[in-house]
């Protein structure tokens, strides 16, 4: 749910949003992280190991993250092919960020899924 849409103010520097998303992604503090079923079921320890992998995430390109916001990634992990994506929900959960860049008005949610449930 990251305003990628007309709504979304043209004054918010995507950088911003950027640095944010990578310190939430990178350290898991201020947000949720969210695993679907299918990565729940999983061997034992790949939710960890996965996990490891989205923190280390850094092959951003034009085609993966074309807003420059860093909100979205895929990886491999034996074989089997995972996305990665932060939305930015209010502090209610009700909807969008009014202001992604704002960490007063934002909750950052990291969902973990195969790419068969995306």
């Amino acid at each position: 749910m990251t305003a990628k849409d007309d709504a979304r103010p043209q004054q918010i520097d995507p950088s911003a949003i950027a640095r944010l998303n990578d310190r939430f992604r990178t350290t898991g503090v201020e947000g949720m992280l969210v695993a679907t079923a299918g990565v729940i079921q999983l061997a034992q320890g790949a939710l960890t190991a996965i996990v490891a992998e989205v923190r280390a995430f850094d092959a951003f390109t034009s085609d993966n993250d074309p807003y420059g916001e860093h909100d979205f990634g895929a990886l491999a992990w034996r074989g089997t092919k995972l996305f990665w994506k932060i939305d930015c929900y209010d502090r209610n959960m009700r909807g969008a960020s009014p202001d992604a860049a704002d960490p007063s008005v934002t909750l950052r949610v990291l969902t973990v899924m195969l790419a068969s449930e995306y």
